[in-house]
């Protein structure tokens, strides 16, 4: 919902302050409709729905994985594509992968939503939507602004939505935000009250391979970025999670692992997750699980933290990387 719109629209209609708070409160907490709403008026819930479309966001179709992950695919008012994905696992957790732009200008080569013609940025509601969709379905309480889009780029639309996560079942601290190195949001993120996980993708632990792989790196060079998200994390004290997605014969070799090692050890602020490749048209093929494991040990021998990612969604497009929203563009 265009919550600007619904402060005009109830200042227009002679409404106290306080009805916004009970619309928000009604969606926060899956609300299928404005029928739903009953301590409402009902001629103000017939006004609403007449006036005000329920969300900022079409669905145009969704998808569900053999494991349980599903997809939506979502337009704007103004025509422009999105993906957001509910990951769901067997211990409980519902998890959101958050889109924050429609498409992405930063053209980093191992992604399907960097070869997508760029939209925008999504506004905060736009962001809000997303969740709220897949909160109508069932309750939800991890978020991760890992779709389609840079969130630092439109970072003050993404707090914006953050800030009313909360109400949807999602705390701060279960927020992920991950950046490809942005510098200037970073910066925002470090002197934000919010208490917001950040993660950084990093990819190659090499400046001329990052720029290969990364363009962005020539415009935020990795050493500055992580003293970036070094001063975040001694305002957090929390771990940085840095993402390294594993390439064949690109960046998955022994010497490599201990490059990684070098360049995060011995600064405990960070923590490595570890991501196997999903296909998509750009080229790579993903590393083998010998490749990755033996990635792992040397990297766990040098004292740094690490995981391995668990794919999910892979079979309907909606793991890492895979975001493209393909029948749209």
């Amino acid at each position: 919902m265009d919550l600007d719109q619904l402060q005009r629209t109830l200042a227009a209609a002679g409404e106290p302050p306080f009805r916004a708070r009970q619309v928000w409160d009604w969606m926060a907490r899956g609300a299928a409709s404005y029928d739903e709403m009953t301590n409402l008026p009902a001629a103000l819930r017939e006004r609403l729905a007449a006036e005000l479309p329920f969300s900022t966001l079409e669905l145009e179709r969704e998808a569900r994985a053999s494991d349980g992950t599903e997809k939506a695919l979502f337009r704007t008012a103004d025509g422009r594509p999105l993906e957001a994905v509910l990951m769901r696992y067997g211990d409980g957790r519902r998890s959101l992968c958050l889109s924050s732009q429609s498409g992405c200008p930063l053209t980093c080569t191992f992604c399907a939503t960097g070869r997508m013609k760029f939209g925008r940025n999504l506004t905060a509601s736009e962001i809000l939507d997303q969740a709220l969709h897949f909160r109508r379905a069932e309750p939800v309480d991890h978020a991760v602004f890992m779709g389609m889009g840079e969130p630092l780029m439109n970072v003050d639309n993404v707090l914006a939505a953050c800030e009313r996560l909360p109400a949807i079942g999602i705390t701060h601290r279960r927020t992920g935000i991950s950046t490809v190195g942005w510098i200037p949001g970073i910066e925002r993120l470090t002197e934000c009250d919010m208490p917001l996980r950040l993660a950084l993708s990093l990819h190659a632990a090499d400046e001329a391979l990052r720029s290969e792989l990364m363009p962005v790196n020539e415009r935020h060079p990795l050493a500055d970025v992580l003293e970036a998200c070094l001063r975040w994390h001694d305002r957090r004290r929390m771990p940085v999670f840095v993402e390294y997605l594993m390439l064949d014969g690109v960046n998955d070799r022994y010497e490599q692992a201990l490059k990684l090692a070098e360049l995060l050890h011995p600064r405990k602020a960070f923590k490595v997750n570890l991501i196997p490749y999903n296909p998509t048209d750009a080229g790579f093929q993903g590393s083998s699980r010998a490749a990755i494991d033996a990635f792992r040990r040397a990297l766990e021998e040098r004292g740094v933290r690490v995981t391995v990612r668990l794919t999910r969604g892979r079979d309907i497009d909606a793991a890492c990387g895979q975001l493209a929203a393909r029948a749209a563009t």
